[in-house]
């Protein structure tokens, strides 16, 4: 039967812990723009990641203050959750689809928010011994 002692009696940890506002600190944002790989491919708006990281002086305030705004108003933009699913050939005969696997292509910007979510997450459990 499942109680208030099963988590307990199964030997699951509990956490108290409470997460805190996710830091969409301008120093941040300006780290993980600068740290864009230039080469990889843009998204579905056809911004490349190299213009995001030449002109992050210019977009770091407007980027990070959109961040702080979507976290504090649990909205997202419809935009920031498309993608461009392309293949992506393995191995075989490229005429049969299975040797292909597919490859979400999404928003940088949307890709450096889920770096800095990631990261709240990961030392969230780290600092009470969810994970190690």
């Amino acid at each position: 039967m499942i109680g208030p002692e099963t988590p307990r009696a199964l030997g699951w940890r509990t956490m108290t812990g409470v997460m805190d506002k996710l830091p969409f600190g301008f120093e941040l944002v300006w780290d993980l723009l600068l740290q864009l790989n230039a080469h990889k491919s843009m998204g579905p708006n056809g911004i490349h990641p190299r213009v995001l990281k030449e002109l992050a002086d210019v977009i770091l305030r407007s980027l990070s203050l959109f961040y702080q705004w979507s976290s504090e108003s649990c909205e997202l933009s419809v935009d920031w959750r498309q993608a461009n699913v392309i293949p992506i050939f393995r191995k075989g005969k490229k005429e049969d689809p299975r040797n292909y696997r597919p490859v979400s292509l999404t928003l940088v910007p949307g890709k450096i928010m889920d770096n800095i979510i990631l990261g709240v997450i990961e030392k969230h459990l780290k600092d009470n011994a969810v994970i190690s």
